[in-house]
């Protein structure tokens, strides 16, 4: 398993459930393939550099966690699907391996 790290924003106008939805959602995919979610970050409302769908600003989640390199594009892809995340970004963490 490799370490990963997934940095994504939603509106900040969604409630709180929706937000939770999002984050259960994250983390079955990624443990679905026995992966493990080792850290979750609530950064909370920030400013964007520049507008993303008419958002000035988006509340910010930092997820670091351990998974097989097959299971990345399908958690790719259901945040591509998922309408409460505007953008989404995973990087591999050879650092915390």
């Amino acid at each position: 398993m490799k370490a990963y790290e997934l940095l994504y924003f939603t509106a900040p106008s969604i409630d709180e459930e929706s937000r939770a939805a999002v984050s259960n959602r994250i983390e079955s995919v990624v443990t679905a393939s026995q992966g493990t979610i080792d850290n979750v970050e609530e950064w909370g409302k920030r400013k964007l550099a520049f507008e993303v769908d008419g958002l000035a600003e988006g509340e910010y989640t930092l997820i670091d966690f351990h998974a097989d390199p097959q299971e990345i594009a399908e958690l790719d892809r259901v945040l591509r699907i998922t309408d409460a995340v505007k953008r989404h970004m995973i990087v591999c963490r050879t650092d915390r391996d």
